[in-house]
């Protein structure tokens, strides 16, 4: 199908954030940031969350969700429409928990993989099989089935297509995959996405110890939402804190890490410098280790994936 698309992310399979196939669809991933998303024409759109965020920007989550109310009435077809099911939005709900327009069910995970049916308004697709862990993942994917049928994508091809999806780098993404040893790189910066990965990693390894190094992005952001990301933190058994990042933000004065720190209710944690981490992450006893933030983290991905194959 003839597709441009421009995305938020690398992803594995083009090794690229670009795909230029044609003319004929255009796919973006829009940015909610400072509202540019509402300069968009789409046809076809998703919304998969609403959460609080840029509150720099939007100053209440009110006006952020008024805001999305808005770019979903850029959509002339509600049918075309596609949401997680519970946002205050009208159109075709998603879900992999409760009955929606577009749902996955009957999800198993069979030798490491997710496999479920897809049910959509009109029919069902069975034992679709899905290769990226986590349930966040795998509503994504549905939404995904659900924009490529409405777009007229053969319903035939959708199970080749999505079971060959490797996922966009730094995003769930393996560094380090051994019987003794897995290292994950992500580039989440939400306490919800830290929920969500913490979901994945305890669904994909339930019996083994889990660290995190988590690099704060922003002042503003660690600020607004300091007690959900000391919970969503706390659920790790080790936990490593970098310094804010501060991205575009001046400091704001008594929000630093260990501002952070002090909430987090787990006495395995730490503040850390970038030069501490292999060495930190190395003498460890935790199996499953993430990497994780928005920041500039991701460089130090690579010292620390060599530091740790070294020794192993």
């Amino acid at each position: 199908m003839p597709i441009t698309a421009f995305l938020g992310g690398v992803t594995e399979n083009y090794n690229s954030n670009l795909i230029y196939k044609g003319d004929k669809i255009m796919v973006i991933e829009a940015d909610e940031f400072d509202r540019s998303f509402l300069h968009l024409s789409p046809k076809i759109a998703c919304i998969t969350s609403m959460d609080a965020d840029h509150l720099d920007i939007y100053k209440s989550e009110n006006a952020l969700e008024k805001t999305f109310v808005e770019f979903s009435k850029l959509v002339s077809n509600t049918n075309n429409l596609l949401f997680k099911k519970g946002l205050p939005l009208v159109g075709n709900t998603i879900s992999t928990e409760e009955a929606a327009d577009y749902q996955a069910k009957n999800i198993r995970v069979e030798d490491g993989c997710y496999v479920f049916d897809l049910k959509t308004p009109s029919e069902e697709i069975k034992d679709l099989q899905f290769n990226l862990p986590g349930r966040h993942n795998m509503f994504n994917a549905v939404t995904a089935l659900g924009m490529a049928i409405l777009v007229g994508a053969p319903i035939n091809c959708l199970p080749k297509a999505l079971k060959s999806f490797r996922g966009v780098k730094r995003r769930f993404s393996y560094k380090i995959k051994k019987n003794n040893l897995i290292l994950i790189d992500d580039y989440a910066h939400h306490p919800t996405e830290i929920k969500a990965l913490h979901q994945a990693v305890t669904e994909m390894y339930p019996n083994d110890k889990k660290q995190i190094v988590f690099q704060p992005h922003l002042f503003s952001r660690t600020k607004d939402f300091g007690t959900e990301f000391a919970e969503s933190l706390s659920a790790f058994d080790e936990i490593i804190l970098l310094d804010i990042y501060p991205a575009r933000e001046k400091p704001i004065e008594g929000i630093t890490s260990n501002w952070l720190l002090k909430m987090i209710r787990n006495d395995s944690k730490v503040i850390a410098q970038k030069k501490q981490l292999s060495t930190l992450m190395k003498d460890s006893d935790c199996m499953v280790k993430l990497m994780v933030g928005a920041g500039d983290i991701g460089a130090e991905v690579d010292v620390v994936t060599k530091n740790l194959n070294y020794e192993n």
